[in-house]
């Protein structure tokens, strides 16, 4: 993990937790109520602790207007806070990024993961 000016609390205080960010290596698309919303060949595969892996989409290749930003905010000890996005007439808060990650998580900056039980993400290797 590098060090930055803004480290994670979470990783000094529980240095075994592990996350791992690589290529996802596939095609990766989204749709909601039959729109495409992202499309890409550069996705991220993060891999957290026990959690299920989750494939983040550059935001160059995630369509904005099909998305409105939401006020839901979370916080993640390791990855920083979250912003959310819901699918314009379609399901709320479908989108969330790390829009100024931990410096340990730098690679997800500029980067959407959408919640599968919200949306259809296909995803091929």
């Amino acid at each position: 993990m590098q060090q930055g000016q803004n480290p994670s609390p979470g990783f000094r205080k529980h240095s075994e937790h592990t996350i791992t960010v690589e290529p996802h290596g596939g095609h990766v698309t989204v749709r909601a109520g039959g729109r495409t919303i992202a499309s890409s060949g550069n996705a991220l595969l993060l891999r957290e602790h026990t959690y299920p892996p989750v494939i983040y989409i550059p935001f160059a290749d995630i369509d904005f207007d099909a998305l409105s930003a939401t006020e839901t905010v979370t916080h993640c000890p390791f990855k920083g806070d979250a912003s959310y996005w819901s699918v314009k007439d379609g399901p709320k808060d479908a989108m969330w990024a790390y829009q100024h990650p931990y410096d340990e998580m730098m690679q997800i900056k500029d980067h959407g993961a959408f919640y599968p039980d919200r949306v259809t993400i296909e995803s091929g290797r």
